[in-house]
């Protein structure tokens, strides 16, 4: 397939380019920058120029595709609400150029999107549409699309992680580097799940080859990590305290960052690996954090 891919000169993007294209794959890499051209380039990737903000820009590259894996979103979480209906907007430019066809749409949420209750596991089958997360309009544009007739399936993210960046972890780290403290709340063990970034980008690659309308898939290899785990292993990587908050210290130390760090978030792949056979392979969270430079 000649495959559209939004986010491609990212974290998560620049994992799926090689992905693809060592599966047979031709690549059409969204990028707004000279830099971000050249990088495609030596990967071996096409280059289409725009950005999210571009809806023309959008559409044109999923008009020259044979599917779509749309995993561009802007994290900049002062603005998480207009972000959110951002990425609505580019998931139905993605979507509008593709309906009426079969070709493959790949769009991104997180796992949150299937806790039916805190603390249980979030599972592929379910859709908490009346959760307080903004990005719940991901999903439902997803939603939109797949009434309009688009073959719309969904990634769900936990923290994706490598040796350089790990989702929320990354911010954990670069406040507890700032404040000279480790920190969790409560007694920490509210738990995150986690995937290293290559199993996410070879999970992409299976549901962009599936092609099942309307499937979710949870990129999850560990279904849930205490959080006071991984304030441990940043205190001894920073070598500072760790302690444990109250909430209400919490929104004073974590700022932005205070409404998740106490969540309890697990979530499964069961599902998905038995839908896909996908078998996640790579390293786990807490030995990411154990291998990455604090220097």
């Amino acid at each position: 397939m000649r495959v559209f891919l939004t986010g491609a000169t990212g974290f998560i993007g620049s994992a799926i380019v090689p992905e693809l294209i060592n599966a047979g794959h031709q690549v059409l890499g969204l990028t707004r920058s000279d830099a971000g051209a050249q990088s495609l380039i030596a990967a071996g990737a096409e280059v289409h120029r725009g950005d999210l903000e571009d809806l023309e820009s959008l559409r044109s590259g999923a008009t020259k595709a044979d599917g779509v894996i749309h995993c561009a979103f802007d994290h900049n979480f002062a603005n998480w609400v207009a972000n959110c209906e951002k990425d609505q907007r580019a998931i139905e430019a993605l979507g509008g150029a593709l309906t009426g066809s079969d070709r493959p749409l790949v769009i991104t949420s997180g796992t949150g999107m299937g806790n039916a209750v805190p603390g249980q596991l979030a599972t592929e089958d379910v859709f908490n549409s009346t959760g307080q997360n903004p990005r719940v309009v991901s999903e439902l544009a997803g939603a939109s699309m797949s009434e309009a007739g688009v073959n719309v399936s969904v990634v769900r993210l936990p923290q994706v992680h490598d040796t350089v960046k790990q989702g929320f972890v990354t911010y954990a780290v670069a406040i507890a580097r700032e404040k000279r403290v480790s920190a969790y709340v409560g007694d920490g063990k509210n738990r995150w799940p986690a995937a290293h970034v290559s199993d996410v980008a070879r999970l992409y690659r299976l549901a962009l080859e599936k092609r099942e309308p309307g499937a979710r898939y949870n990129a999850v290899g560990e279904e849930g990590i205490a959080v006071r785990a991984v304030a441990e292993v940043i205190g001894r990587g920073l070598k500072v305290p760790v302690v444990g908050l109250s909430p209400e210290e919490a929104a004073g130390h974590f700022g932005w960052l205070a409404p998740f760090a106490g969540m309890d978030l697990p979530a499964s792949s069961a599902q998905t690996q038995a839908r896909l056979g996908w078998r996640p392979t790579g390293p786990g969270l807490i030995a990411d954090l154990e291998r990455m430079s604090y220097a």
